[in-house]
């Protein structure tokens, strides 16, 4: 099924061991590929192609299955959230499709062990990159969309989003600010904020520390906490609920 929007090298043999990874990942991941090859090259990172001069990698299937992906978390935050406004899904759709949370989400279906890596990459501890986790976990959605249509792959997008779709609107939330920050900048601005310490009050027992959290240029929030630690939270709830009232 929609075979012809990609045409993976036929040469491609797959041993017998990979076939195996290749099907105990579907089972975990509660899925049936047609095609093996194709879900094997969502698993390449571009560094096999430079060392071994094969052009086939996951590149394509990862603009592919960014697209999906968004198209379907958009739909289950239209469907169930009635009453929030286009701003309000937009900022949590973003956090929900960050790296950050896809990345995780690749750990959890243990796309880590099956990432096919170049030596350089390998040796880098590609597997533990976040960037590429996250593009892989696309690639993964292209490759399913490809080989089974747009009904199985958001079966499989709703079953991994939708959890992450709960704990971004649920209560807890906005306990941890500064991933919220860190992921809103990444979003909307392709940037990090930073953190600077502006002061430390009080005797050694008893400090309070002062931390402001920049964006690019602007400080956008100052906090307050008896360590480092509380007062970045402090600093980036107070930027936050700034950029977002």
């Amino acid at each position: 099924m929609l075979t012809n929007l990609l045409n993976p090298s036929k040469n491609n043999i797959l041993s017998l061991e990979r076939k195996n990874e290749l099907a105990a990942f579907q089972k975990a991941a509660g899925f049936k590929f047609r095609n093996l090859s194709l879900l094997n090259q969502s698993f390449m990172h571009r560094s096999v192609s430079n060392e071994t001069g094969n052009k086939a990698n996951n590149e394509r299937l990862e603009f592919l299955g960014d697209s999906i992906l968004g198209a379907v978390c958009a739909t289950l935050l239209y469907q169930s959230y009635h009453d929030k406004s286009e701003g309000e899904l937009a900022k949590i759709k973003a956090v929900v499709v960050s790296e950050e949370v896809l990345s995780q989400i690749a750990l959890d279906l243990k796309i880590d062990k099956m990432l096919l890596l170049g030596k350089g990459e390998q040796m880098s501890g590609g597997r533990t990159k976040k960037t590429i986790l996250a593009d892989a976990m696309e690639a993964v959605i292209g490759a399913l969309y490809i080989d089974s249509g747009y009904k199985c792959v958001f079966d499989f997008v709703s079953r991994c989003i939708k959890p992450q779709i709960n704990k971004v609107t649920g209560d807890d939330f906005h306990k941890d600010y500064k991933s919220i920050l860190q992921e809103f900048c990444q979003q909307q601005f392709k940037c990090y904020p930073e953190y600077n310490m502006v002061k430390r009050t009080g005797p050694e027992h008893e400090r309070t520390f002062w931390i402001e959290v920049c964006i690019g240029k602007t400080v956008y929030g100052t906090g307050k906490g008896r360590n480092k630690k509380s007062a970045e939270q402090d600093a980036a709830k107070m930027a936050y609920l700034k950029i977002n009232t």
